[in-house]
């Protein structure tokens, strides 16, 4: 008797790691997010970069000369801080590049800039179809793989846009414009 109980205990465990393998492969086959990551609001404006963002993101300055993202970075594993790009016309970010894993990630994934600035996002070809959406909705790309497509997007009104791909944003392939 005691060996038919570890018998299914055993088939239990395999049975379930196997159904939440198959439920997390299934989400990024379908482009589910999830549900309700909205991260409080749209606070989009109308297409000048809106999406959720706070009215000056020098009040979200941890001290560090980094922004606060409430959390947004939580689960993101090549978040390495905010990089500078102020003073460049032209930013690009690339979609697809290494990190959570896999090529589910944007490199860099936070980026500072001047109002005014124009952000293309470079597709590697890497880790499957990948897009880019506003995480207020004030901008989205096409769900895309190939190498070398493009999307780009100015942002003339400062504030932080938090984004991401919507297939991939549970594993963590998130990112941010913050503009001065």
């Amino acid at each position: 008797m005691s060996r038919d109980t570890r018998l299914d205990r055993r088939t239990f465990v395999q049975t379930a790691a196997a159904a939440t393998a198959l439920s997390s492969f299934a989400g990024c086959l379908s482009g589910d997010d999830g549900g309700g990551s909205d991260d409080g609001g749209d606070g989009g404006d109308g297409g000048d970069g809106g999406g959720d963002e706070t009215a000056d993101p020098a009040e979200n300055d941890g001290g560090g000369g980094s922004p606060e993202f409430d959390g947004w970075f939580d689960n993101v594993g090549n978040y390495d801080g905010v990089a500078d790009h102020t003073g460049e016309s032209e930013v690009t970010v690339s979609v697809g590049a290494q990190g959570n894993g896999g090529a589910f990630a944007f490199a860099p994934a936070a980026i500072r800039v001047d109002a005014g600035t124009t952000v293309v996002w470079e597709w590697t070809g890497d880790g499957g179809m990948h897009n880019v959406v506003a995480n207020g909705g004030s901008f989205e790309s096409d769900l895309v793989g190939d190498s070398g497509h493009t999307f780009e997007q100015t942002f003339d009104s400062s504030g932080t846009v938090k984004y991401l791909c919507s297939p991939h944003e549970q594993m963590g392939m998130k990112g941010a414009v913050v503009v001065e």
